[in-house]
């Protein structure tokens, strides 16, 4: 049995590593701050629409304070923006054989890994998990508790790549090796230039036909750079059978790009979710206005310390329409 080693216990980490933990796997999980002495003190928290777990997962503030063996696993949870730090601290005390598996959002991180790390696997995640305060996880899945498939990078599967799928299906979620990994997460990007329409404003309906058209950027960017990708509709089929429940009355809080403004913390991840279509718009010719304005808009909001949804409709479009010319 291979022990887990969650690199950024926010969310999704956080949700992974108290779920192994309770399906009886060794989990340590790396955290910093007040999350890390929150998890510390207290445990993690982890509700869902019907239950309230305690969970006493170990925890640790760095990676070096760990020995690490070749068989274990690591898991990368933390945003895009952290992950070259992060490796660089691994890539000092890990292993050979060691295995990383990147469970980020966007399609950057397993190309940053795979500089320093033999053993490296995608996980593409369908997962509505909230962390607003330290310590404390919300799952709004059901019946399971999200869907982490997995795939070795830049392609491929592997025994370990199926025995990893197998712990995290005891673990309460769906999972299957897919060969082709690489093409789901590029599918799962196109839906997270998402994030920052969220992120930026509240009145997301108003704005079904930004959203429309900031997917439609990624798929002419795709096309241009000779980039498979898997379609809404076969995404929308691997996801029929999660749904999103309330919990305590509540809906989902938002994406990972809207709980980071939420936070206050210091920077997003939309240069690498909106900010990746617009780097392959520039390098294959193909204009990506909403984009580019996702992204500037959001970093702008990071930098003055707005909330979620500071911005109007009409502001945005305003923006767009600027940034089109």
């Amino acid at each position: 049995m291979s022990r887990y080693i969650i690199f950024g216990a926010g969310a999704v980490g956080g949700l992974i590593g108290a779920r192994l933990f309770r399906a009886g796997h060794d989990v340590t999980l790396i955290a910093r701050g007040a999350n890390r002495q929150a998890l510390a003190e207290k445990g993690l928290r982890l509700r869902t629409s019907d239950s309230e777990d305690i969970v006493p997962v170990p925890v640790v503030g760095r990676i070096s304070e760990l020995s690490l063996a070749p068989e274990d696993v690591v898991i990368l949870a933390m945003k895009t923006q952290d992950c070259a730090a992060a490796l660089d601290e691994l890539a000092s005390v890990a292993p050979p054989g060691i295995a990383v598996a990147c469970a980020l959002n966007g399609i950057e991180s397993e190309r940053m890994a795979l500089r320093l790390f033999d053993n490296v696997y995608g996980i593409h995640d369908y997962v509505f998990a909230v962390m607003l305060r330290p310590g404390e996880v919300d799952c709004f899945n059901g019946p399971a508790f999200g869907i982490f498939d997995i795939g070795c990078y830049p392609a491929g599967g592997d025994d370990r790549a199926e025995a990893i799928a197998g712990d995290l299906r005891s673990a309460g979620f769906e999972s299957v090796v897919q060969p082709d990994i690489m093409r789901w997460k590029r599918g799962k990007l196109i839906a997270n230039t998402g994030n920052a329409l969220g992120a930026a404003c509240a009145a997301t309906a108003e704005l079904r036909d930004v959203m429309m058209d900031a997917r439609q950027e990624a798929e002419d960017c795709y096309r241009a750079a000779g980039l498979d990708y898997a379609s809404q509709e076969e995404s929308a089929a691997r996801a029929a059978k999660l749904e999103i429940r309330k919990i305590d009355d509540q809906s989902f809080f938002g994406g990972s790009t809207a709980q980071s403004l939420a936070r206050g913390t210091p920077a997003t991840e939309v240069d690498y979710l909106s900010g990746e279509i617009a780097r392959l718009g520039r390098a294959h010719g193909v204009p990506t206005p909403i984009n580019i304005t996702f992204q500037r808009v959001v970093r702008e909001l990071t930098e003055q310390r707005k909330p979620p949804g500071a911005l109007s409709p009409d502001e945005l479009r305003a923006r767009i329409e600027a940034q089109r010319g």
